[in-house]
């Protein structure tokens, strides 16, 4: 028992320190995979590995010398290179609910299931996002101001054709359509392909720059769709929708109530889980791909 409280005395600093650099981490690796700014990330990190590596072992005083002085401006490096990342992190952290209502949340995935279930057989086109924890009041100012009750009904009617505003986007707040006829920020990548419409291209470009879930049906095959975290996944069931809505929307908001990161810390991440924002029908988070399913 002597022998124990020094070595407690001595070691639990280290070994806190170990644990509060490990769940940053894993928050980070988890929070950039899939993002746009993972493959900055790698490219990154095994360029200043194998520089760093090459000096070392070939004794290369000045590239070391270089090296030492670029590692004194490498927070001022990050925030420049991960800038849009880093911003959406720090957004959904300043913007977390402190009493998630997964009632609430279960009655919105119903009413776009509902909604999108409607419209799909008939090919109207909808482009509806989801706000989250990122307010979307920046990138929103176009549209209409609705602000009435999301309801299967009035989605419906806002995307009903010769519709004056059918052709733009709904958002959505809690229950309530708070704009409609909204123009959404196109994305900027180039790899997509050129089939894809205005709608899709719209969905992944907010969803890029915020937390929200865009939902697309395509007014041309009646095809759904989601983009979430810059990734467009196409050709699902309204049964698959349900499950990645309710992943995102309920699961993920009941736990950030609590203190998830220490179960998964031990477990990884659970199975279905779209950590690395990419879903594949009928197979939620286990398609990484290119960005489009």
């Amino acid at each position: 028992m002597n022998g124990v409280l020094p070595f407690l005395q001595d070691w639990w600093r280290p070994a806190l320190e170990i644990v509060i650099l490990a769940v940053g981490i894993y928050h980070a690796v988890i929070f950039l995979r899939g993002t746009r700014g993972a493959p900055i990330v790698t490219g990154f990190l095994a360029l200043l590995l194998a520089l760093t590596l090459t000096t070392r072992l070939l004794n290369l005083q000045v590239l070391n010398a270089l090296l030492n002085q670029f590692f004194a401006f490498l927070a001022v490096a990050i925030v420049v290179l991960f800038q849009p990342e880093l911003r959406r992190m720090l957004a959904q952290l300043g913007n977390l609910p402190l009493i998630p209502n997964a009632q609430q949340e279960r009655e919105k995935i119903e009413v776009i299931c509902e909604t999108v279930d409607r419209l799909a057989p008939v090919r109207i086109g909808a482009l509806i996002a989801l706000e989250q924890g990122i307010q979307l009041a920046d990138l929103i100012e176009s549209g209409v101001n609705v602000d009435c009750e999301a309801t299967p009904e009035m989605l419906e009617t806002i995307f009903f054709p010769n519709n004056a505003i059918h052709d733009g986007g709904v958002v959505i707040k809690g229950d309530r359509i708070l704009r409609a006829g909204v123009i959404l920020p196109l994305t900027q990548r180039g790899d997509l392909p050129k089939s894809l419409g205005t709608r899709h291209r719209a969905a992944i470009g907010l969803s890029e720059e915020t937390d929200a879930v865009v939902v697309v049906v395509s007014e041309e095959s009646g095809a759904i769709s989601y983009a979430h975290r810059g990734v467009l996944t196409r050709g699902i069931s309204v049964e698959q929708l349900r499950a990645f809505l309710t992943e995102v929307l309920v699961r993920r908001s009941a736990a950030r109530a609590g203190l998830p990161w220490l179960k998964r810390l031990f477990t990884g991440p659970s199975a279905g889980t779209p950590a690395n924002g990419t879903s594949a029908p009928g197979n939620p988070g286990n398609n990484p791909g290119n960005g489009i399913h």
